[in-house]
């Protein structure tokens, strides 16, 4: 199994009582000390707006951290989980991380989904598409930066998008451009773009949701004439580990009372449910045995959040001591 992590970005509430002007000292040496991990990527998610409640706490944008990261770091690949493709022209979104691409010496991921956060798409004036659409602009926008990463240029008069002739120069260094990990697990759309342009798939769920989703992305695949084993499968998890029992829930109560005071009582209970719902809570070999488990059934690639990194180490460096040794 491979492994990503998280760096903390404020989405999540996960850099309060820091000062602003500390945030990216935080962030950078998170990053830092990743890339000199076991870890094979990093990465950030594409938000503006706090998550489960919006507030005036800082979000840190993901294509400037892509680039900053890309820059500071030598060795990790960089991605986002996900890229939310109403938010930028996807002609733009190439040129960009071609650039990132370029700046990183080849270590770039596009993480790419339809996107759901609708408070952010109607505060920055997108609107908020229902799904269907959000798919349709989803699938427009893979061809265009597959056409611009391939080619160096772009040309499509789709629906949502019409670009004619985009010149995206220089090409990203990686042969056949940047890998695209389509996130969600939509049976009817999604799967069937990742069945098509994808490298990655990125859905959670059960294992047995888990089965199902891979059976549907294999059928897509069967029906384009494409080797399922081609694209990997990800799943991103909330990760609390402690040695004891006792210790991950004490983790799990830090992290509670550090949220409370930003999202409530009642949004703080279910994200504690959630938290111990997990398979990447408990102890260091119970998490290890959940992701074995996962691992027979054909995850490929485990992405962890860790909601400790930017106050308290201890836990990263357990998962990394005894979690990734035992499944890497």
């Amino acid at each position: 199994m491979r492994f990503g992590t998280f760096i903390p970005q404020g989405w999540r509430f996960d850099l309060v009582g820091i000062e602003p002007a500390n945030h990216w000292e935080v962030m950078n040496g998170l990053a830092q000390r990743a890339d000199a991990g076991p870890w094979e990527s990093l990465w950030v998610y594409d938000h503006f707006h706090t998550t489960p409640v919006h507030s005036d706490e800082a979000t840190h944008e993901a294509w400037t951290l892509m680039a900053a990261f890309a820059a500071s770091t030598s060795r990790i690949r960089l991605g986002q989980m996900c890229t939310c493709m109403g938010y930028r022209n996807p002609a733009y979104l190439a040129k960009v991380a071609a650039t990132v691409d370029i700046v990183s010496g080849g270590r770039t991921e596009m993480g790419i989904g339809g996107g759901w956060y609708e408070h952010e798409w109607e505060a920055y004036g997108y609107g908020f598409p229902p799904v269907p659409e959000r798919l349709r602009m989803l699938r427009e926008g893979v061809d265009i930066m597959q056409q611009a990463w391939t080619t160096g240029r772009a040309t499509l008069d789709g629906r949502h998008y019409r670009v004619d002739g985009a010149i995206v120069q220089p090409l990203p260094l990686q042969d056949g451009g940047i890998p695209f990990w389509i996130a969600g697990g939509g049976e009817k759309v999604t799967l069937k773009i990742a069945a098509k342009y994808g490298s990655y798939t990125n859905f959670a769920g059960s294992i047995e949701e888990f089965d199902h989703k891979s059976d549907v992305l294999r059928g897509h695949c069967e029906a384009l004439g494409r080797d399922v084993s081609e694209i990997t499968r990800s799943s991103n998890f909330n990760t609390i580990v402690g040695a004891t029992e006792a210790e991950a829930r004490e983790r799990l109560s830090a992290v509670v009372e550090r949220l409370r005071p930003h999202v409530g009582d009642e949004r703080v209970a279910r994200i504690e449910h959630d938290y111990l719902e997990s398979p990447a809570f408990g102890t260091s070999e119970q998490v290890a045995e959940r992701l074995a488990e996962r691992s027979e059934h054909g995850l490929g690639y485990a992405i962890h959040y860790f909601p400790e990194a930017a106050y308290d180490l201890s836990g990263v460096e357990l998962f990394e001591r005894e979690v990734i040794p035992a499944l890497s």
